[in-house]
């Protein structure tokens, strides 16, 4: 059996998700269409960078001589390490990411007032 692709891909599932999400709460709250547009906009714009901002990947270079099971565990150790690492990161991110959100949508709001 082949590799699965999924259409359309996470990142953009993702994207609609949230962007689906902010509009329904938005209209909920009274907010007009062009404050919805532009919060949905800004939106998609800064997830986009993060999203972008969060492909990373590292080599290591093992002293040679390792066991194939002290290569596997220590496979398993840096994995998990940098998997805790980057859950930790995406969290302070996206709380950033919608205080700045958040602050752009008040700015809109003073600008057009």
């Amino acid at each position: 059996m082949g590799d699965v692709l999924n259409f359309p891909s996470q990142r953009a599932q993702g994207i609609a998700w949230l962007d689906r999400e902010l509009r329904k709460l938005l209209a909920a709250r009274g907010a007009d269409q062009e404050l919805i547009d532009f919060a949905a906009t800004q939106l998609t714009a800064i997830y986009s960078e993060l999203s972008e901002s969060e492909q990373q990947s590292i080599t290591i270079s093992l002293p040679p001589g390792l066991g194939s099971a002290e290569r596997e565990q220590l496979y398993h150790a840096i994995n998990e390490g940098l998997s805790s690492m980057r859950r930790e990161n995406h969290s302070l991110l996206v709380r950033l990411m919608a205080r700045l959100i958040l602050t752009e949508l008040k700015l809109f709001q003073h600008e057009r007032d």
